[in-house]
């Protein structure tokens, strides 16, 4: 059976690593390249022990020549995929970036967010937003995908998935998200992601600062007017999840009947989301090491509470890339995400 050939740039990473063990598990993709320039040289199973049992690949530096045949997904910073996404993709390559950098459309938008100068915008317009519940079609024919980031994801699809509803909410939406460690920046070894900071502790970071913040006011109300989304994340003592709680105040006193048919509408054609009849059965626990959204909410008078959880890893990266990889190359969405 012919493989496609995937190249992993900046594979020694966290997300990197996860989407490596689950193509390992694909019958169609085959892991052919992985780089990370602070492990070049080193075979993967000196990195990642417990990947051990996957071919026989050693890190490369992010510079290395690419398989010809080979397609990307770059799990790099964003400074890195604003040079290597064009360069690949002017290769003729099939590329999705798990970095932000080509997810907003705003360029001064983008550059107060990140921080930096972004200097290929011209390929903003060739991108597509990877979010497959949303963009499914559009993504069938890309060439270019920009992953959505986990928190986002986390807000963007309950809030998109009322349809309609959107347009009698009134005043901002409020983001009230926690994360585990690899969700919040724990891929480097900042002293304030370290064991003895995160143990017995819990605190908010980048309070209404957070680039995810512009990610899904652009994405939460295509189709409708847009709404200001006002983010805070938390970090929790635990690895991997983000448990997301979103108050939305409505025009006039919510429908929980009308509620509940637009999510369980959704969640019913959609394999990875889950409708839940309570907010508080939503847990992170139940999303961990899975590609699944977990649903639920509640209401009083004019307020809608929507909980959702999903692992960050997974549906908020590297599960969601595999989707996206999917329906690139044709392939049951699905395949290499669920048990059957």
């Amino acid at each position: 059976m012919k493989q496609t050939k995937i190249a992993i740039i900046g594979a020694g990473g966290l997300t990197g690593k996860e989407l490596v063990g689950l193509l390992a598990h694909h019958p169609h993709f085959q892991v052919v390249h992985i780089t990370s320039n602070q492990v070049d040289g080193k075979h993967i199973r000196e990195v990642f022990p417990d990947l051990s049992h996957l071919p026989d690949l050693r890190f490369q530096k992010h510079d290395a020549p690419i398989p010809e045949d080979a397609h990307i997904v770059l799990a790099t910073p964003n400074e890195v995929s604003l040079e290597k996404a064009p360069e690949f993709l002017q290769q003729g390559k099939k590329v999705i970036d798990l970095s932000g950098t080509f997810r907003l459309h705003d360029q001064n938008q983008f550059e107060s967010a990140y921080k930096f100068k972004h200097t290929k915008f011209e390929w903003m317009d060739k991108v597509v937003f990877g979010l497959p519940e949303l963009f499914r079609e559009k993504i069938k024919n890309a060439n270019f995908i920009s992953n959505p980031g986990c928190f986002a994801t986390s807000a963007i699809l309950p809030i998109a998935i009322l349809g309609n509803l959107r347009k009698k909410i009134q005043g901002p939406v409020i983001v009230d998200a926690k994360s585990g460690v690899s969700g919040a920046g724990g891929r480097t070894e900042e002293i304030k992601y370290a064991y003895t900071h995160v143990y017995e502790n819990f605190r908010a970071y980048k309070v209404l600062s957070h680039q995810h913040e512009p990610e899904m006011e652009e994405y939460s109300f295509v189709g409708s007017e847009p709404k200001k989304i006002h983010f805070t994340p938390h970090l929790l003592p635990v690895y991997r999840g983000i448990l997301a709680t979103i108050y939305i105040t409505f025009e006039n006193p919510v429908d929980p009947k009308e509620v509940k048919e637009k999510i369980q509408s959704v969640a019913d054609k959609e394999t990875f989301i889950r409708f839940y009849e309570t907010p508080e059965e939503i847990e992170i626990r139940k999303v961990q090491n899975t590609n699944f959204l977990d649903i639920g909410f509640t209401s009083k008078g004019n307020t809608l509470v929507l909980v959702t959880a999903l692992d960050n890893l997974v549906k908020g990266a590297a599960g969601q890339a595999l989707q996206n990889l999917n329906l690139m190359f044709g392939y049951p969405e699905t395949l290499g995400l669920v048990t059957i």
